[in-house]
């Protein structure tokens, strides 16, 4: 049988390497394309990567408020309504001994923020948070059982609530953006610091002495024991109720003196952000609604003095004076 060959001849150029491999016709216009995409890419990449190293500077940098001084803080903020239920089923000294509690725990967690350098904004925001829940919890808890005249109530009250709308304002208005619900409440992003007057610090100190003092007052009249010793060295139950009215009447000063001096003092409040002329307009508009609302306050509590209060101690002494003599106040 005999077998047929077919050979095919092409004509190389003279210029070809003839040592090189011979490329397909299909190959250059697929590698092409690849090549275009993979340049395309790489740039896109490059372009994003210095989007955001760009963008790195301008993030809100963020805090661990995870500490044993956040903690303690929380815990008192805890123990305010705990206290209030206490002393409204007069259990007083299971409350007055709560109540110190809060007051060591508010020296301690300070003490240890400060030696272990914890101090947070959250802390900062928190600590007078606490402070103020178990003022407030307490003063309308005292209010409402008349331990305390309506128009101290009416003071410490007013004072907190214009410092609070004036807190609403200064952190809604200080927020960087984006200003949502939930970056308001994450106090883990700094915005505006708050710094305690001098007069404001010596207005807690003797708020917290006078609601000890209110709360330890039923303790010893009711304990014969202390009534005894408190007799024995001439003070009677009269002058312990003389002694805390006049007590009152300095809280209330310093009250007044304390809220209006955060609606004059420029330095009480830090407005973080590099706009200055904005964060002026902001520090003046906060100062104006604690202005407006605690000078509103005192007008009221001025009121409350000298008619609800007046006439709750003309019938307190209406009925000591019916009371027989001998008898000990409870």
């Amino acid at each position: 049988m005999v077998q047929t060959w077919h050979v095919s001849f092409r004509l190389i150029p003279a210029s070809h390497d003839l040592d090189a491999p011979i490329k397909s016709s299909t190959q250059l216009p697929k590698n092409q394309p690849l090549k275009r995409s993979i340049a395309n890419a790489k740039e896109r990449t490059k372009a994003v990567r210095e989007k955001v190293r760009s963008s790195l500077p301008s993030l809100t940098p963020k805090e661990n408020i995870y500490n044993l001084p956040n903690f303690l803080t929380v815990s008192r903020l805890v123990a305010a309504p705990v206290t209030a239920y206490l002393l409204a089923h007069d259990h007083y000294k299971w409350a007055l001994g709560l109540f110190a509690y809060a007051g060591i725990t508010d020296l301690v967690d300070g003490w240890l923020a400060r030696k272990w350098k914890l101090q947070t904004v959250a802390g900062s925001v928190i600590d007078p948070m606490a402070d103020k829940a178990l003022m407030i919890i307490l003063t309308v808890t005292l209010a409402v059982k008349g331990a305390l005249p309506a128009y101290l109530a009416t003071l410490i009250l007013g004072r907190d609530a214009a410092l609070a709308l004036a807190a609403i304002y200064y952190r809604y208005a200080s927020l960087p953006s984006p200003k949502t619900f939930t970056r308001y409440w994450d106090f883990s992003l700094p915005s505006a610091e708050v710094h305690p007057t001098t007069v404001s610090k010596y207005n807690t100190f003797l708020q917290l002495v006078l609601i000890g003092s209110t709360l330890a007052l039923p303790v010893v009249t009711a304990d014969r024991q202390y009534a005894g010793l408190l007799h024995g060295l001439g003070v009677s139950d009269a002058g312990l109720h003389d002694g805390m009215r006049y007590f009152q009447w300095l809280v209330a000063g310093t009250t007044a003196w304390s809220g209006l001096s955060y609606a004059y003092l420029k330095s009480a409040v830090t407005i973080l952000g590099t706009n200055e002329e904005l964060k002026a307009k902001q520090g003046a508009r906060g100062r104006a609604i604690i202005g407006v609302t605690f000078g509103g306050v005192v007008l009221v509590a001025t009121w409350l003095a000298f008619t609800v209060d007046e006439k709750r101690k003309q019938k307190q002494k209406e009925l000591q004076e019916e009371k027989p003599v001998g008898v000990v106040s409870r």
